[in-house]
């Protein structure tokens, strides 16, 4: 029996269009030379079950198929011969001297997330929280795939992605990696800004999940306003591989 109220419709965010929601779908064709994939923050500390964030982001990361979907994207690309784009997050020394920060910043700093020794000391990197997580790196570190300066709050404003980008001639953006409400949906936020046309995927990326706050469906809404299309992992696929 109905209770009376306005019950909201269950709604499986990153999978398709909302039937109920009246906001246009721009889309995007895809123009090869002039597309590439930016994928942020492809750490453990996201991404593995060892990694300091996993208490609050793991359950998403598994709802979503997060690890395998990036994978696929990483993979498409390129066997297609795409872009890809790494943006990612350090935190060396002298930012744990910062003397304000938000909310999560601050959470960020207290559990030594994303911490290496220096910004010119590569020593302890490797198979901590900082560093990529194992089965991507064959596809980052081919030397092929553009691994940017650092972002050291949530956007791109503080990394050269930009620069990188308009040096390759690229135009079109698909945006994947972590977290959803934060890195993602900033790092989308500035490219628009920037001019460029952005396609969000919607299950290679996830977000905090703790009592009271469900990041990825804050993600996904704000995605659907602002970008020029949100795609499933599976679309994505299809549509890069139509630029054979």
């Amino acid at each position: 029996m109905s209770s009376g109220r306005n019950e909201r419709p269950t709604v499986v965010y990153g999978r398709g269009r909302r039937p109920d929601a009246a906001i246009p779908r721009p889309g995007i064709t895809l123009r090869k030379g002039r597309v590439a994939v930016v994928v942020t923050d492809p750490q453990n500390d996201f991404l593995s079950p060892e990694g300091v964030a996993w208490g609050v982001v793991g359950q998403s990361v598994r709802d979503n198929g997060t690890v395998e979907n990036i994978g696929n994207v990483f993979m498409q690309a390129k066997e297609l011969g795409i872009p890809r784009f790494i943006s990612p997050h350090y935190y060396d020394p002298h930012d744990h001297t910062w003397k304000f920060e938000g909310a999560l910043e601050r959470l960020m700093h207290n559990i030594k997330m994303f911490d290496r020794s220096g910004p010119l000391e590569p020593k302890g990197i490797e198979g901590s929280g900082a560093d990529w997580l194992d089965q991507y790196k064959p596809f980052i570190n081919d030397g092929q795939t553009i691994v940017c300066s650092p972002h050291k709050v949530f956007g791109p404003q503080t990394n050269d992605l930009v620069l990188q980008l308009r040096k390759q001639h690229i135009e079109q953006i698909i945006l994947a990696g972590m977290s959803a409400n934060l890195c993602v949906e900033s790092h989308l936020r500035h490219l628009i800004e920037q001019g460029f046309e952005v396609v969000v995927v919607g299950d290679a990326t996830a977000a905090a999940q703790i009592p009271g706050y469900d990041g990825y469906e804050a993600a996904i809404i704000n995605f659907r306003f602002l970008a020029s299309d949100l795609w499933s992992t599976s679309e994505a696929v299809e549509r890069l591989a139509e630029l054979k």
